[in-house]
């Protein structure tokens, strides 16, 4: 009986160590843009990039240059979202503006926050319904806004929701009719389509949410890492084998991995690819 608990023991080592999958391609592309910032990807796997100064960039899936735009007026993004069907989201705290752009990087619609219903907004993400969301640091809460009429419609203080004495909001993200927060150092709060808390996750400070099938997925050292939502379970997915990103985005079909100095472009690997 020693034996075969001896060998159980060892057969559920190997089969956790190989539940562990090693990323061994090489990227599709490498991407290099001087003071890149941030990216995202659309539904057709191309990526839109940002720099330093609020230009956009815009990639095939294949990592080839298709497309480019210049705001007037420049400034850094603090938010860029193009995992809408057909438009692009961006957000500029150092402007206080908002921008809403076509695929093509058309200018729909944009904007500076009202004052003085908006102070100081410093997170901002597109909602549904024509709505926008941002989060005024100068109060404490979250708000809605109508970008067609740029009028508030509600807002939620956090201040004795959340009893937090100081909050550091990296990012906001609507996903499927929730509302993520993600903070400095508080981890990342869940709230409904109406701003009232549901959750509140425990996780290690990562700059910018990736979401894929219900899981939250970042980069810890040389591994990715994933939150499960609906059970809470947290697990090493991914082995980067030596590569030091700072941080993952998954598309379609399209894996980046984001380094001080470029962007590496892979297709998915098998072992995000086949999650349930």
């Amino acid at each position: 009986m020693k034996r075969i608990g001896i060998l159980i023991l060892l057969f559920s080592i190997l089969f956790k160590g190989s539940a562990q999958d090693v990323l061994h391609s090489s990227p599709i592309a490498t991407i290099t843009v001087s003071d890149s910032d941030l990216l995202s990807f659309d539904t057709r796997d191309q990526l839109y990039l940002s720099n330093a100064q609020g230009d956009l960039y815009l990639f095939d899936e294949n990592g080839d240059q298709i497309n480019y735009f210049s705001p007037l007026q420049q400034g850094r993004l603090q938010q860029l979202e193009a995992a809408w069907t057909v438009t692009v989201f961006t957000f500029s705290e150092d402007r206080q503006e908002f921008r809403i752009l076509d695929r093509f990087l058309n200018p729909v619609s944009e904007g500076r926050y009202p004052f003085p219903e908006v102070n100081l907004a410093k997170a901002s993400t597109l909602g549904n319904a024509n709505i926008i969301w941002i989060w005024d640091e100068s109060d404490f809460s979250l708000k809605r806004m109508d970008y067609r009429r740029k009028a508030i419609l509600d807002q939620q203080p956090l201040n004795l929701i959340l009893n937090q004495e100081q909050l550091v909001v990296v990012e906001l993200r609507e996903i499927k009719n929730r509302l993520f927060m993600n903070t400095r150092s508080s981890g990342v709060f869940i709230f409904d389509n109406q701003a009232n808390l549901l959750e509140t996750l425990s996780l290690p400070s990562f700059d910018r949410i990736c979401y894929f099938k219900d899981r939250l997925l970042w980069v810890e050292g040389q591994e990715v890492w994933f939150y499960h939502l609906p059970t809470g379970k947290t697990e090493v997915i991914l082995d980067l084998k030596g590569r030091n990103a700072k941080e993952i985005q998954l598309g379609q079909e399209r894996m980046a991995l984001v380094y001080p100095d470029r962007i590496e472009l892979f297709l998915i690997p098998e072992a995000l690819k086949k999650l349930n």
